[in-house]
């Protein structure tokens, strides 16, 4: 069954980015020496990695707030894991924690399991690591290095939806923020940025038919910080021009939180899909497509209304953003995030 529901994944995923982009092929061979050029150049001017990880989020945050602890686990690559930043309360999942306590009045530990340079085929790991916290909640963000390495959607999705399925037999709740937009780069020109470009879409639009088809809930960071990443570059992107820098992270973290918690049911109680809004019960193939391309989109198959003519039908909505806090360092034990 796991095979057979596998292969059925591949298909859309196939179908999907026929909708959503055209044939890889479309560019011809004759490109291909070019791009590699390019994406040569783009390296030497990113520079290569830092030595040092980024701070760990893990630990226990809202101090003084009751229990029980709302435990979440954070994976994926880079951008998960805050590369680039100095401060522990700069990194995407101390943001996503303190906005997961705050809006809950909870308190929550978090496990950040997230690996700088990790792609899709390294997340099985991680997920082992996660489930030994019992999570309520897994938040993934990968995709980003599958697509400069060459990976193209079809394999990646065969891992992912074997990291869902085992998240799955563990009764996890799970909320996938899609591949980032990579033609926002700047050391990325032309023709490579909108090879990039087009490669993320395409990326993000499988990942999400895998997240959904597995119960879960797709979230697009592509077109959501792609727009503000692009016009604000100085403030949004870090010293490599690559990796967000702590304001970006913190938009990150944004745009993540409203989805994460209605995972949590802690959304708002009157928050059906409004068509006012452009939201709705689309087919799960059209939506992903729509979502690779439209700011903030999330598609929740969790409560859907089940299946139609042409497949799955899921919710798209636009959810609002929760008021910023500021982020906490998180305690070591739960003794110093206790009531008092």
């Amino acid at each position: 069954m796991v095979d057979m529901s596998r292969t059925e994944t591949v298909r859309k995923v196939a179908s999907a980015a026929a909708v959503g982009g055209g044939s890889v092929s479309a560019l011809g061979l004759g490109l291909y020496g070019v791009l590699r050029a390019e994406a040569m150049l783009a390296r030497r001017a990113i520079g290569d990695p830092l030595d040092e990880p980024p701070p760990n989020p893990s630990g226990w945050y809202g101090r003084k707030r009751p229990g029980p602890a709302i435990r979440v686990a954070l994976l994926g690559d880079s951008g998960a894991a805050g590369y680039g930043v100095e401060n522990v309360e700069e990194t995407p999942g101390a943001h996503l924690a303190t906005g997961i306590a705050a809006a809950a009045d909870r308190r929550v530990y978090l496990g950040c399991f997230a690996v700088v340079g990790a792609q899709t085929s390294n997340l099985m790991d991680q997920v082992d690591r996660a489930l030994l916290i019992e999570p309520e909640l897994v938040v993934i963000s990968i995709g980003a290095n599958d697509v400069t390495h060459g990976v193209l959607p079809g394999q990646s999705i065969r891992e992912l939806t074997a990291c869902l399925a085992r998240l799955n037999s563990a009764g996890v709740k799970i909320v996938m923020g899609t591949c980032p937009d990579l033609g926002t780069v700047r050391p990325i020109s032309p023709p490579l940025k909108q090879w990039a470009r087009m490669m993320s879409r395409r990326m993000a639009t499988s990942q999400a038919i895998a997240v959904v088809e597995a119960g879960g809930r797709s979230v697009s960071l592509a077109n959501t910080l792609g727009p503000e990443f692009d016009a604000r570059p100085m403030d949004l992107f870090g010293p490599d021009r690559f990796h967000p820098s702590a304001e970006g992270y913190a938009a990150f973290a944004g745009v993540l939180l409203p989805t994460a918690l209605a995972a949590l049911g802690m959304g708002p109680v009157d928050d059906a899909p409004r068509a006012a809004r452009g939201e709705g019960i689309k087919p799960l193939q059209r939506a992903a497509s729509q979502a690779s391309r439209t700011p903030g989109t999330e598609l929740d198959g969790t409560q859907g209304p089940g299946r139609g003519v042409r497949g799955l039908l899921v919710e798209l909505r636009h959810r609002r953003r929760q008021p910023q806090v500021e982020a906490e360092k998180p305690a070591e034990s739960l003794e110093s995030a206790e009531p008092a």
